[in-house]
């Protein structure tokens, strides 16, 4: 009986079209662009006979058969690509432990990351997620290789380099969430936070009252508050997430200046976790 060889290639653009749930987003991730995806699927779906998703112009879902095929495409790439690694690259090894603000984390790192650890997967990497002021007092007490910090811009002479900018708004349930109030009920983190201060110090600036109404540890907490009407928040534009609302100069809130995201690397860093911090630099600067 012939035997039959999966194609190693064909097996990681299925797995990142079913982690991504886009051939867009699936073809960014890999360095192709969405054609050159389309064809790598219909190459494998031809190869097994089988149909791995059901595809519409706005749905991509797995099917049974792809559901069979994820689990074991992965073990494939996991154990190919650690065999890789320790052939060519046995010196990308360790530890690195990095902390980073939690909606940044939600938003913009997990893919990074995931490219990281499946180049590198002899790298272990310890991730923490809290407020940007605590995670730069860990920092400094040595709890970090490397930190990702939320910083004003207009400061200078600050550490660290920059790997992100976008502008901030202010996110409602809906467009008349402030308007007849006279105090304005903000939805923040627990101090110390930067959006919470930047919040604060713009309402002071132009004279409106506000009151703290609900305090969350989570980004999820302060989402769920905001749904639930019991105030506004301040989040990156990119963040406001389907349901609710980026409120605009016509709601007589003050404007706010853009977040910045800054790279902070630990005294005497190992080589394997400058390579991390060179990484999400080149990274974050392509989708900046």
């Amino acid at each position: 009986m012939a035997f039959r060889n999966l194609d190693i290639d064909l097996l990681r653009c299925f797995v990142t079209i079913a982690d991504t749930g886009s051939l867009t987003r699936a073809g960014q991730r890999l360095g192709r662009t969405q054609s050159a995806v389309s064809l790598q699927l219909k190459r494998l779906e031809e190869q097994l006979n089988r149909s791995l998703f059901d595809r519409s112009p706005r749905s991509l879902a797995i099917t049974s058969d792809g559901e069979r095929l994820i689990g074991p495409a992965r073990q494939i790439l996991r154990l190919n690509d650690a065999t890789v690694a320790e052939m060519f690259e046995p010196d990308i090894t360790g530890q690195v432990r990095i902390g980073v603000p939690e909606d940044f984390a939600t938003a913009h790192l997990p893919g990074v990351l995931a490219a990281f650890a499946e180049a590198h997967p002899l790298v272990e990497l310890e991730v923490t997620c809290d407020l940007t002021l605590n995670l730069l007092e860990r920092f400094h007490a040595g709890a970090f290789d490397l930190v990702l910090v939320k910083r004003q811009p207009e400061q200078e002479r600050q550490p660290g380099v920059r790997v992100w900018r976008e502008p901030l708004v202010w996110v409602a349930r809906d467009r008349h969430a402030v308007a007849d109030l006279r105090r304005v009920p903000l939805v923040v983190s627990p101090e110390p936070c930067v959006y919470r201060k930047r919040a604060s110090e713009s309402l002071d600036a132009m004279g409106r009252a506000w009151r703290v109404a609900y305090t969350s540890t989570s980004l999820g907490g302060s989402l769920s508050a905001v749904r639930a009407g019991l105030g506004i928040t301040v989040l990156p534009l990119e963040m406001v997430p389907p349901g609710l609302t980026a409120l605009g100069e016509d709601s007589g809130l003050p404007p706010l200046y853009d977040t910045e995201i800054a790279l902070i690397e630990a005294p005497g860093l190992s080589d394997t976790a400058h390579r991390l911090a060179q990484h999400i630099i080149a990274a974050l600067e392509r989708g900046a």
